[in-house]
């Protein structure tokens, strides 16, 4: 458990930057070049290899490089845990707000009178 609960802390904390969230966009599309990704983004390309990094530590994207062409791909069974984790929260949620509604259903308030 502690240990998939760091490896979720990796993944959002790479997906909290809007760079990096780009990066995924356009991942999710197809595998690119490190060029590829680094072209609609106005920064260097130490910097871009620096976001790369940090995507391909949470398990998000993998890398391969095949000559001078560094290939990044998206890793969608890591978006699944992320998945599965935002899921089990909102079904907890439901069910809280499914077992207010049966209660205020039982209760109805009763008008206030204003003197």
């Amino acid at each position: 458990m502690l240990n998939q609960s760091a490896s979720l802390d990796r993944m959002f904390q790479a997906l909290a930057d809007p760079t990096r969230r780009v990066m995924i966009e356009r991942l999710s599309r197809g595998p690119a070049s490190v060029s590829e990704l680094a072209g609609p983004l106005s920064m260097s390309l130490p910097a871009v290899m620096q976001h790369l990094q940090v995507l391909e530590t949470s398990g998000l994207v993998r890398s391969e490089k095949a000559g001078r062409v560094r290939t990044c791909r998206l890793e969608p069974a890591a978006l699944r845990a992320a998945e599965q984790w935002i899921a089990e929260r909102r079904a907890s949620w439901e069910r809280c707000f499914d077992r207010l509604g049966d209660y205020l259903a039982e209760h109805p308030d009763e008008p206030e009178s204003k003197e």
